[in-house]
């Protein structure tokens, strides 16, 4: 393959790479002949894009199909207060304009998906995993290795990350780590667990410095080996990962040949999906929007209402309840919860409330209600004067 040269103006901007003996003026022309795909444009996508545009990586794809959040902006720094409610994709192809003109931004603004994923990675170096959920996890990892694409992976989740590379010079992909996705609802989300904002930037960086390195094949890469990172203790620990002989995808007696259905093998939607306000029979309690139950209390129900998040969540916002009782606590805490009043339980966003109706209903508990949404969905559309989180 032919490098591209670099013109005068590009030299002066990365005269800090060309200096390193490592780089060099031949690694910073291959740096502008790569190319590198990021998977979201989110709080491990943001630190990534800006430090590839920073390098001179020549061709920089990023897929999301997700607006910009005010509640993103504690650690999502490739978007500012004036992009939210607009798409991350134009904020980030603005933000990374300005860094580097020099470069090709393309975005693709869909969601990522068993049946656009060959065709988005085919034309790209590498692939970088910024998402947050195993089904998108496992669809990457699954078209990087039917490609032949490294894989540069990294997860957070409140003080903690990892980091490692996937599928690079035959070492070990995702499936070897995680054969099969945790049960589901085990593992909870960064909104329902939450996230140092800076912990992004550090896994983030990990990454980028990653990329750079296969791409300009120097060093050491993380493949073969798990790099977690404790932000509350400050330490770094490292395992080894060992490619599984009998993995069913990168193995040489893989029996998986194509991509497949991700949320069904995961048992979750890798995507947000809106919550439907019916109330779901079979379930043995039922599931009302915020709007329906307003205008219930308004007439006159009153239900036992029960909050099943965490103590320091009342802090933050809170309805009126009857008691708090974390999700998790509820079957051993059933004497605080009457059994002759109708039950209404609420939490942040209606999930974790699920759970707890399905542990009453399990118990024997009659008439309960699932506040679909959450207190967000109520600061959203009943009392705007609630903050949200």
């Amino acid at each position: 393959m032919t490098l591209p040269t670099l013109t005068n103006d590009e030299i002066a901007r990365y005269a800090r790479h060309v200096i390193l003996p490592e780089v060099g003026m031949e690694g910073q022309r291959k740096l502008k002949g790569s190319s590198v795909l990021l998977i979201g444009a989110g709080g491990l996508g943001s630190p990534l894009a800006l430090y590839l545009a920073a390098a001179g990586v020549g061709r920089i794809g990023l897929v999301d199909f997700d607006v910009v959040d005010e509640s993103n902006l504690q650690r999502q720094i490739l978007h500012g207060t004036v992009w939210v409610g607009r798409p991350k994709l134009e904020s980030a192809n603005a933000r990374l304009v300005d860094l580097n003109p020099t470069i090709k931004i393309e975005t693709y603004e869909e969601a990522l998906t068993s049946e656009n994923a060959l065709r988005l990675f085919a034309d790209y170096d590498v692939v970088a995993d910024g998402t947050d959920n195993f089904p998108t996890r496992y669809l990457v990892n699954d078209a990087c290795v039917l490609l032949g694409k490294p894989n540069v992976y990294g997860s957070i989740f409140r003080f903690e990350g990892q980091a490692t590379v996937f599928n690079h010079e035959g070492g070990p992909c995702y499936r070897c780590l995680y054969e099969e996705p945790p049960p589901p609802g085990l593992v909870p989300s960064c909104a329902e667990g939450g996230v140092l904002g800076i912990l992004p930037g550090v896994i983030g960086v990990i990454q980028a410095t990653e990329v750079v390195k296969v791409l300009l094949g120097i060093g050491e890469t993380l493949s073969g080996r798990l790099m977690l990172y404790d932000a509350l203790n400050m330490r770094f620990r490292e395992l080894k990962l060992r490619k599984n002989p009998e993995c069913v995808l990168c193995s040489d007696q893989a029996t998986q040949t194509e991509l497949i259905d991700y949320e069904q093998f995961c048992g979750v939607p890798g995507h947000p999906v809106e919550e439907t306000p019916e109330p779901v029979e079979d379930e043995g309690f039922a599931r009302l929007d915020v709007k329906t139950i307003s205008a219930r209390i308004a007439e006159g129900w009153n239900p036992f209402i029960l909050d099943v998040r965490k103590p320091h969540e009342l802090d933050i916002v809170k309805l009126d309840y009857d008691a708090t009782i974390p999700h998790e606590d509820v079957a051993s805490r059933l004497s605080e919860v009457p059994r002759d009043r109708d039950i209404l339980v609420h939490c942040k966003m209606g999930g974790r409330s699920a759970k707890a109706s399905r542990v009453l209903v399990d118990a024997g508990y009659g008439n309960v209600t699932n506040m679909e949404g959450g207190i967000t969905a109520w600061a959203k559309l009943i009392d705007t004067s609630l903050p949200t989180y």
